[in-house]
């Protein structure tokens, strides 16, 4: 799915298909289905770990990454990877901030332009969870209760996802996308409704930093 450096909408797109995921995490034992509605419903935040890996239909060697999150709706969110080297994404509740430590990049960008009809815009935002996806239950496997959701349109970038869930907690996400590449994504030390410090989803460019896109006018 991903080349991690310099590729922001790659990022996002790791970015997007966790926020559908983490939409079932703190539901009750049920159906995949009914827990994702359950918590769209009632949970506002979450924090966590995450390990991803992406792996390609031509088979070549997977790319592995692991990092920690956290969000509060609507539209904000602060997701980052701290391997295999660091990158941090961050929205504000009005722009997507993407950037590169090692460059010293920052990319800009409004979050309705950068999320889109991707999964991001469900958790992050406020849209209802059928206008943009088909859902159904997937049944029990692993022994994870599945839901699986298939956007309903084509640009999304996804062809499909799978939500797995045990003992009412998220514990493995599955996407495919367009290209036939699959991400699966373990998550730990999940905690919802956590209280943030103010400045959580807040971001300010690095001195000296190459930003591309259009900065708020308090920050130019």
């Amino acid at each position: 799915m991903m080349q991690f450096r310099t590729r922001p909408a790659a990022l996002l797109r790791g970015v997007a298909c966790i926020a559908l995921a983490l939409v079932a995490f703190g539901a009750v034992a049920a159906g995949g289905v009914q827990q994702l509605r359950d918590f769209v419903a009632g949970a506002r935040s979450a924090e966590g770990e995450f390990e991803q890996v992406v792996t390609a239909q031509s088979g070549r060697r997977p790319q592995e990454a692991s990092g920690s999150f956290a969000y509060a709706r609507p539209g904000r969110f602060h997701w980052e990877y701290d391997r295999p080297y660091r990158q941090v994404l961050v929205g504000d509740g009005e722009r997507l901030w993407s950037w590169d430590p090692d460059l010293n990049q920052v990319t800009v960008r409004t979050i309705g332009d950068a999320l889109g009809a991707t999964p991001a815009a469900i958790l992050f935002g406020s849209g209802a969870l059928e206008d943009s996806f088909e859902l159904a239950d997937g049944g029990e496997h692993d022994g994870l209760a599945w839901a699986e959701a298939r956007p309903r349109r084509t640009e999304s970038g996804f062809e499909s996802l799978r939500i797995g869930l045990a003992d009412g907690q998220l514990r493995r996400m599955e996407m495919r996308d367009h290209f036939g590449q699959t991400t699966v994504i373990h998550f730990t030390r999940l905690r919802a409704n956590p209280e943030f410090a103010a400045d959580r989803f807040t971001f300010s460019p690095p001195a000296g930093a190459d930003v591309i896109g259009e900065l708020p006018a308090a920050t130019r």
